[in-house]
């Protein structure tokens, strides 16, 4: 996990792709954070991207490194209520104070990926394997 935090440091978006019914559906994330070893996403409840989630957990995140070298990340997620992670993600993601107010948590979704595989990867198809769970 912490060689998949550096080099996802200086990434502000990664792209989430999930699937409705037999479509891929792809959105930029901006809010996301390790949390007890855990890659962390902030979603509002109300999106689309929350609801496939509930009905498919696999997902997919991808981003650039650099112009010739790109990171997959794949897994599964969980679902996280739990008034602690909240206050961390506040922490960790202060921004999303003014647009979640704490006392309204049935907004702000978080969710962690579980199984997860991280892939670097280069035009040539080059692989590295930086995490598998």
């Amino acid at each position: 996990m912490n060689r998949l935090m550096e080099l996802l440091a200086d990434r502000p978006v990664l792209y989430l792709a999930t699937v409705e019914g037999y479509h891929p559906r792809v959105r930029p994330m901006n809010h996301y954070m390790v949390y007890k070893n855990r890659l962390y996403l902030a979603m509002n409840r109300e999106k689309e991207a929350y609801k496939q989630l509930l009905d498919n957990t696999n997902l997919e995140l991808c981003t650039a490194l650099d112009e010739n070298r790109f990171l997959r990340i794949q897994g599964t997620v969980d679902f996280d209520r739990d008034p602690a992670s909240y206050e961390a993600v506040y922490q960790a993601l202060p921004d999303l104070k003014d647009a979640y107010p704490t006392d309204s948590n049935k907004h702000l979704a978080l969710v962690y990926l579980d199984q997860i595989s991280a892939i670097v990867f280069d035009r040539q198809d080059n692989t590295k394997t930086i995490a598998h769970t």
